[in-house]
């Protein structure tokens, strides 16, 4: 009996460990193209940018659903939000690939956010 526990433990962990290093070169991704959109120019993730527009937090008050909805109409959500914060934020061109990077990285903490820099 233990040596079944002990299997099933290890294949839960086996098959965890590749989902959080998909999601940790996802997050580096993210970074990368944070970075490269120049988004540290309105916002900043771990104190790297304009701290007016902080999204160290964001994902403790939005879902993944809400962020995406951001980075592919901000346009459309500026409008819904009643959002007042200028300048507006611009339409960017991304892949669906590049905004779950985005994604990915603006909702893998300050921790994912350090590793990403390094």
């Amino acid at each position: 009996m233990k040596r079944v526990v002990a299997l099933m433990t290890g294949a839960v962990i086996l098959a965890i460990v590749p989902s959080a290093y998909a999601q940790s070169a996802k997050a580096q991704q993210g970074a990368a193209l944070f970075a490269a959109q120049k988004c540290t120019m309105c916002h900043s993730v771990a104190g790297k940018g304009n701290p007016k527009g902080a999204l160290d937090n964001i994902a403790a008050k939005n879902k993944a659903a809400h962020i995406r909805e951001w980075l592919t109409d901000p346009e459309g959500m500026r409008a819904r939000t009643n959002a007042t914060r200028t300048p507006a934020m611009k339409p960017i061109k991304l892949s669906p690939d590049q905004i779950d990077a985005l994604i990915a990285y603006l909702t893998a903490g300050k921790s994912a956010a350090a590793d990403a820099e390094r």
